[in-house]
């Protein structure tokens, strides 16, 4: 006969002591790791309202300059710092070029000024309505909202120069005030981030996690930087071969973090690019076109450029230029294309700049002008596709950690 099962309630087996302790670890260790979450998003939200603060206050003295002047029956004028080239000198604590003690007086009793008076002022007053409001905007935006406030910009060009000089009259940077430019920039890498602005706070991202990369926008620039596997990083100046590089996987094989500047880097990617360097101590390679313009996109990411040298910390110093050099051209025997007179123009204003009196830069810029020609970075694709990836990078990383 088949016994039958007891219908009583089994018995639970005891947790072990050791299976207890592990528990308890976990759970610290969980605890723990959400203080340190919650104490970071409290220190960030701290910074952001105090910055916010400052802002608002610098807005407010602006505002009330102008008011009191006009109250007393005077005409309203405001000191402008220069930003002309004779005023930017070269602070060796920050390495980088910043602006001199020059100003100029914009004042409504001259008739040429009331324009751009008053242009300022609109601004002023936009910024501080969307610091108020916790708003951003970009300098299309403004462009446009000018229009429906009867403030008339004859282009986005002009509203542009316009909040640029609203940057020098507070000395803090249009991101500051909420106003940004629109994002071209990309970045992927093997880069765990953690964004801490409102509505994302504590959203964590990999930025493998597009093969497109990732844009770099204000919500990018100001996340924090969790956890990297990276150990340099490698700034390219064309999408094509930003995704060729991608493609090749040289994030992997290189341990690099991969940002696509898109020409000129707008702002919030070189204080990228100086935030991986300072704060992760990452090594930068800066990757672009060999010609005169190419050079300048190298040597603003190193020193920064006339125009904003009223914003600190956009310059990495440590940064290295890695080519395309002149000299590759005739090295790799590379397909080029001959000079243009704007070329060679460029080519000795560079030759006059002071950022460019190191031996490499002078070395490179006489040898464009003896050779009288530039090659593109995918100029490299004439002995492969792969041939950038496999020869030219490891070979040139390898000699710039020489120097």
């Amino acid at each position: 006969m088949r016994k039958r099962k007891s219908k009583g309630k089994s018995k639970r087996s005891k947790p072990s002591k050791s299976s207890k302790a592990s528990k308890a670890k976990t759970l610290e260790k969980f605890t723990k790791k959400a203080s340190r979450r919650g104490k970071r998003a409290k220190r960030h939200e701290t910074k952001r309202l105090e910055a916010k603060k400052r802002v608002l206050e610098k807005l407010r003295m602006l505002g009330e300059e102008v008011y009191v002047k006009l109250a007393h029956g005077e005409f309203p004028s405001l000191k402008i710092p220069s930003r002309s080239t004779s005023n930017i000198v070269y602070d060796p604590k920050l390495r980088q070029y910043v602006l001199g003690d020059k100003f100029f007086v914009r004042s409504a009793r001259n008739i040429r000024h009331i324009r751009p008076l008053t242009q300022l002022i609109w601004v002023a007053y936009t910024a501080s309505t969307l610091c108020k409001m916790d708003k951003t905007s970009t300098l299309r935006d403004i462009y446009y909202m000018a229009q429906a406030d009867g403030i008339d910009f004859r282009d986005q060009q002009e509203s542009d120069e316009v909040i640029t000089e609203l940057e020098t009259v507070l000395g803090m940077p249009r991101e500051e005030f909420n106003i940004f430019p629109e994002e071209r920039s990309a970045i992927f890498g093997d880069l765990t981030i953690e964004y801490t602005v409102r509505n994302y706070r504590g959203v964590r991202v990999n930025l493998t996690m597009h093969p497109d990369g990732l844009v770099i926008g204000p919500t990018l620039t100001s996340a924090e930087f969790v956890k990297c596997n990276a150990d340099k990083v490698i700034v390219i100046e064309k999408g094509a071969m930003f995704t060729r590089f991608v493609e090749e996987q040289v994030h992997k094989r290189f341990k690099a973090i991969l940002i696509h500047t898109a020409g000129q880097p707008p702002r919030a990617t070189r204080r990228l690019i100086r935030r991986l360097n300072v704060e992760l101590e990452l090594p930068v390679y800066v990757f672009v076109d060999g010609d005169p313009w190419g050079m300048h996109i190298a040597q603003v990411i190193l020193s920064g450029s006339a125009r904003a040298g009223h914003i600190p910390e956009l310059a990495t110093p440590d940064a290295q230029w890695a080519g395309v050099y002149a000299s590759d051209i005739v090295r790799y025997k590379l397909p080029s294309d001959p000079l243009t007179k704007v070329d060679l123009k460029r080519l000795d204003e560079l030759k006059r700049d002071p950022r460019y009196k190191g031996d490499l830069w002078q070395k490179e810029i006489n040898t464009f002008l003896k050779i009288r020609r530039k090659s593109e970075q995918e100029a490299f694709s004439r002995y492969g596709l792969t041939f950038i990836v496999n020869k030219y990078l490891p070979k040139r990383l390898k000699e710039l950690s020489r120097r």
